[in-house]
């Protein structure tokens, strides 16, 4: 997938620990999700379906 693919649709935690050249076992796994429902909560990132995670688009402004 593409960067600006997996900008665009999102990335699930696994791919996300992979691109940051994390293990792909439960407990990174785990710790990435945690962090990313934070993120969200903060509105930093949204979760375009149950378990994508995606950054928000910069305004233009």
């Amino acid at each position: 997938m593409l960067r600006s693919e997996a900008a665009r649709e999102g990335m699930r935690c696994q791919q996300l620990a992979a691109a940051l050249g994390l293990e792909v076992v439960p407990a990174k796994v785990e710790g990435l999700r945690s962090k990313a429902k934070r993120l969200v909560e903060r509105g930093w990132v949204v979760q375009v379906r149950p378990g994508v995670f995606t950054a928000l688009e910069a305004s233009a402004g």
